[in-house]
């Protein structure tokens, strides 16, 4: 069996923000998960960049999970604009 913390990869778990209850996995980087990560997303067909700050770092059924929480200040902001949903037809 393979021991999770030599695994070259870890699970990245989203606590909150736009991105909350999602997973991925990525790279280790000289051993150790990123401490901050950037994602790009689409938000409403918008695309987005959110920042996440590491903050729990634990092996749980043998996998290495991170789990990240949002970092709202640097990030894009994920609120839509009211007249451009009026522009689709939104609410009609």
């Amino acid at each position: 069996m393979t021991d999770a913390r030599q695994d070259p990869e870890y699970i990245v778990e989203y606590a909150d923000g736009p991105l909350a209850g999602q997973t991925d996995r990525r790279f280790l980087v000289d051993g150790k998960p990123d401490e901050r990560i950037g994602v790009i997303a689409a938000v409403e067909g918008l695309e987005s960049t959110f920042w996440y700050v590491a903050a729990d770092d634990r092996e749980v059924e043998g996998q290495h999970l991170v789990t990240y929480t949002f970092d709202q200040p640097d990030s894009d902001p994920v609120e839509s604009d009211q007249e451009d949903e009026s522009i689709f037809g939104y609410g009609a």
